[in-house]
Formats: structure tokens, sequence, C-alpha cells
């Protein structure tokens, strides 16, 4: 799951707490229930057309190195995102006194994206082959182009607009997916269907969601130097966290491209794509809760707060056990439905995989109850464990047991991942008790 859409999701549950909308067009806002149905309608159309390319990239291939680098190309791509998204869309939906102007948090987000792109390139350079480094780069742009059209977004949810959104990511998911299929279908050539994707996205932005947010007031893209440094600072904490946690499973995936080719991650990527439903369900699942949560803990309802805790990790564990049962079911039918029989093999693969969706889903989980208690110290130290096993993971476990390597480090990443931060909040609870 893109970690913006975490946030929106969480801050989607927010009602604009009675703000007018000032618009010379007299633009009314929608009730809480439209904007939610609209903004969960957008993100789940949009996101399964993501998923469904990882699809047609393989159908349209003669092999599996196109869905390898674009696999590649969106693992790179996450370990930077948080430079990215510096958890600013929730910053501004909650901005409702106004503390900063749109057009600051499209200049804010054009620093921190050009800082992630930056990254991005010169992380490729380094670690990946040279055949690689356009296509990753031009991902990243694709990813970036839509991350400047979220702050507009972030405007139209202040606004009591979120109808504006959950169409933008439609059309973005919908033209996106076809300028990358028609374009790869005959040409074969997965920087230009990328690009195709960047170009499909910017028109998006242009033509329908920049008039959109005009309807609110002009916007002025500038920004201090004084309020950048603030924001910066800010939300380091957190950034750094989402950094290690998005590098934990990437390394692994990384190593297995360079030791097997981009083939055999191909391989993985595919059987991998179905398997993300678990952590996007799961996140459906506690996001609208997250501020239920945070209202128990500042109000001294503990007792309440453990409860609700209980019941939503049963809920993601028995989710995830229903899936496990599904795919080990399904799995082997569906696969090759999907890709072709040549996926057939490596349907064993798909059990680790299952086990270490639903340990990401729980790190989602608590990470997010720990930044929304703004216990940004147990974040990041519990991330950086994350990171620092799959460092010592990824060899021998590869090395050992080839593409399930890639799993089991995860699950051994995640796995103590979960553990330090169940850890925190369970002590941070109790001493809020005393």
């Amino acid at each position: 799951m893109n970690l913006d859409m975490a946030d929106r999701a969480e801050a989607s549950t927010r009602e604009p707490e009675g703000r007018e909308v000032e618009s010379d067009l007299n633009v009314h806002p929608l009730s809480i229930k439209k904007n939610i149905a609209w903004n969960s309608a957008g993100s789940i159309v949009n996101l399964g057309l993501q998923w469904l390319l990882t699809v047609f990239v393989v159908r349209l291939s003669t092999d599996y190195e196109a869905a390898g680098i674009l696999s590649l190309a969106l693992s790179i791509y996450n370990i930077f995102a948080p430079f990215a998204i510096y958890r600013m869309y929730t910053y501004q939906v909650s901005d409702v006194n106004r503390e900063n102007t749109v057009g600051e948090y499209f200049a804010f987000r054009i620093i921190t994206c050009t800082i992630a792109l930056v990254c991005c390139a010169l992380y490729s350079i380094v670690t990946c082959m040279s055949d690689t480094w356009l296509a990753i780069i031009l991902f990243s742009g694709y990813k970036i182009a839509s991350l400047l059209i979220d702050v507009l977004h972030g405007e139209d949810q202040l606004n009591g607009r979120m109808d504006y959104i959950g169409k933008s990511l439609m059309l973005q998911g919908a033209l996106s997916f076809a300028a990358f299929c028609f374009i790869f279908f005959f040409f074969q050539t997965i920087e230009l269907a990328i690009g195709g994707m960047i170009v499909s996205v910017v028109v998006v932005g242009l033509c329908y969601d920049l008039p959109k947010t005009k309807q609110f007031g002009k916007i002025s893209i500038s920004i201090s130097a004084s309020k950048a440094k603030r924001l910066l600072a800010y939300c380091l904490p957190i950034t750094l966290a989402s950094i290690a946690c998005s590098a934990a499973p990437t390394f692994p995936r990384q190593y297995l491209a360079f030791v097997g080719g981009n083939d055999i991650l191909g391989v993985y990527a595919s059987v991998a794509a179905p398997v993300a439903i678990i952590q996007m369900g799961a996140s459906y699942i506690y996001n609208p809760l997250l501020s239920v949560f945070a209202t128990h803990y500042y109000s001294g309802e503990l007792d309440k707060f453990k409860a609700l805790l209980i019941k939503t990790t049963l809920t993601i564990l028995c989710a995830g056990v229903g899936c496990a049962v599904g795919f080990e079911i399904l799995g082997p039918i569906i696969l090759p439905l999907l890709f072709s029989d040549s996926i057939a093999p490596y349907t064993y693969l798909l059990l680790p995989m299952v086990v270490l969706a639903i340990l990401t889903a729980l790190l989602w989980f608590v990470n997010d109850l720990l930044v929304a208690i703004r216990h940004f110290s147990a974040s990041f130290i519990s991330n950086m464990i994350a990171f620092v096993a799959s460092l010592a993971t990824t060899i021998p476990f590869v090395t050992t047991f080839n593409m399930n390597g890639v799993s089991f480090a995860g699950i051994a990443a995640y796995g103590l991942g979960v553990i330090a931060m169940l850890f925190f909040l369970i002590r941070t609870v109790k001493t809020k008790e005393q």
C-alpha cells in the first residue's frame, strides 16, 4: 500500500469541523459519509488498476523481465517515498486554522519530492544494473506527479469536496493504466510506457484537479525558508521511521534480482501481487479507527483503548488467516489464469508471502497507533530494528531458500518490528495508567 494512501484514509475520517467554504462559486461541502464514500471508491479503483498493471505487464511480455524491472522500480521508490510524502497530507487536512496556504504546502511538496527523486536516482545508480536506471527514475517521476496532485486533494478535503479526490484517483488510475498497456503493447519498451503514465497523470492534474481546487481560492506556489525548515524538523522522526519500514522488505528483493536476475524477481513479484490484498484490507479495517484510538488515549479511557486494540488486532489476524486458507486453496487455480501456466510451478511461494502480508498489516497498524499517540521515538526505534534485521537476514536467507528467502527475511524483520512496537505501546499505556 502507498504510504500516502494510509494518511489519506486516516484523515478522511475527520470532518472539516464546520469550516465554511469561501468560494466565489459557492461550492458547498458534501456530507462526511459522501466524502468517505467518494474517497474510498476512488482509492479502491486506483489501487485495483495499479495491481492489474502488474498482471498485464506479464501478459503483454514474452518473459518476466519487464515485471521484474517494474517491481524493482516500485521497491526502490518505496524506500524514499517517505521523503516525498513527509506525512504532510495528514498535517495539511488537519490545518483547519490555515497555518499554511495550499501554495505553501505545494511548494514544500516540491522540495520533498525533489529530495526523494535525487535519492532514488543516486541509489539506483549505486545499487542497480545500468539497464534499469531510466525505468526507476521515470517510475519515481510518475509517483511524484501523483503526490503533487495530492496537495490539491488536501485543499479539496479541507473544503469538504472529496468527490473531486475520488474522481481524480479514478481518472489517474484509468488513464495511466491505459497509457501503459497501449504503449507497452506496441513498443515493448517499459521506459516509454512509464513515460506515458507520467503524461496521463499530469494531464489529469492540469485539466481536472487544478480547476476544481481553484474554486476555493487562488493558488500562489511559494514558501518561506523558515516555514520549510520548521515543517522539515517537525515530521523528520516519522519520516525516518517510514524510510526504515519501507527499506526492510526492499533489500531482500533487490538481492534476489542481483543474484537471480530480473526474471526471477518478476516471478516473485507476480505471485506476491494478489497477496497485497491482505495488507490493503487490513488498512481499511483500522484506518477509520485511528481517531477513535487517539480519543480514548488522550481522554484517559485506557480500558476502551485496550479493548479496541485487542478487537482490531484479532480482526486483522482472523482476516489474514481466512485469506491464507483462500490463497492455499484457490492460488494454484487463480495464478495461472492471471499470469499464464508458466507461473504454476511457483505457487509454493504463497504461504510465506501470506504470513509476511499479515505481519506487514500488523506492523502498519501498531506503527500508526504509535504515531497517533505521538510516540515518535518508539516508531523510529522499532522500524530501525526491522531494518537491521532485514540487512542481517537477507543474504543467508536468500542464499539458502532462494525466492522464499525474500519472504523469510521480511518475516524476520517485520516480526521483530511488531514485537518492539507492541512493547513500547504496552509500556506507554501502562505508564499512562499510573
